[in-house]
């Protein structure tokens, strides 16, 4: 990853991602940056148990949850906060440079998310500058160490956020996550598009909310209609790395703060966040 420059006279801190020593400076293998077209297609969950699933093998994981305005990863490690912040202190000021992150080690996995400055309910009412140095701190600051995978759990969409992330970053490559709808895969088409002229691979895309899987029978009912050829991101050549049903232990282990891998480590769904998990590892090229 590149460590940035220092800053120097004249030039604006708020641009600036801080410089490192050589023994500080993270060591990042892969930066592997998931994304989607639109939000509620379980983007946040997709990103943690597959954090999780790498990790269980024996590999040096980092998470970053780079949603700014809508940080859902500490919630789901029951990391949040009950109380408002007044100030920034953990970001510094932007008048006197960066700082360095120290990121929160949970369940194997070091996690640094804008959510743990913010209260439950608390909204991060900064400018557009300023979200631009926390993003910059979030990209380029934290003291990851060394790390075999980064996920990066991105906002929804092409915005200026997610192109300026990935534009710090410089990611490995980019797993797609979608819902089986229409609306899912065409706004998943913009996001690849994007990618594509960052220059950064798309490893492939995981379909998540595939059917429901009924508590009782353990049949896969479908709960959408199916999404037409035109309109599909795997009709477009996007390999599909894995399915993961609709099932109800998923919502309620992330609303416990102890995600699928930890709570039910047996339990079939976990397996298919495993297998997800070991084909991106193979579409990385990684050992």
């Amino acid at each position: 990853m590149d460590s940035g420059g220092a800053s120097h006279p004249g030039a604006d801190p708020r641009d600036t991602a801080g410089s490192w020593d050589a023994e500080s400076a993270p060591r990042l293998n892969h930066v592997v940056v998931v994304a989607s077209g639109k939000g509620g297609v379980g983007k946040s969950t997709i990103s943690l148990n597959l954090a999780l699933a790498l990790a269980e093998k024996g590999a040096a994981v980092g998470l970053l949850d780079a949603d700014v305005y809508a940080p859902d990863i500490p919630l789901m490690l029951n990391l949040t906060r009950t109380k408002p912040r007044r100030h920034w202190p953990m970001f510094g000021n932007p008048r006197l440079g960066p700082v360095s992150l120290e990121p929160v080690e949970r369940f194997g996995l070091k996690v640094m998310s804008a959510g743990f400055l913010l209260g439950e309910d608390q909204a991060l009412s900064l400018p557009a500058s300023s979200i631009t140095f926390v993003l910059n701190q979030l990209a380029r600051q934290v003291l990851w160490g060394k790390l075999d995978y980064l996920l990066v759990d991105l906002p929804p969409g092409t915005a200026d956020v997610q192109q300026h992330i990935v534009g710090l970053l410089q990611p490995s490559g980019a797993l797609i996550v979608v819902s089986p709808q229409d609306l899912a895969h065409l706004d998943a088409k913009k996001v690849i598009s994007m990618f594509g002229d960052a220059g950064v691979p798309i490893l492939g895309g995981v379909e998540n909310m595939h059917g429901l899987v009924c508590p009782h029978c353990h049949t896969q009912l479908e709960i959408f209609p199916s999404v037409r050829d035109s309109r599909s991101i795997w009709s477009s050549g996007v390999k599909k790395l894995g399915e993961v049903p609709f099932g109800p232990e998923l919502a309620r282990h992330a609303e416990q703060g102890r995600p699928l891998l930890i709570a039910e480590p047996d339990d079939a769904q976990a397996e298919r966040f495993r297998q997800i998990a070991a084909r991106v590892v193979t579409a990385l090229g990684a050992p």
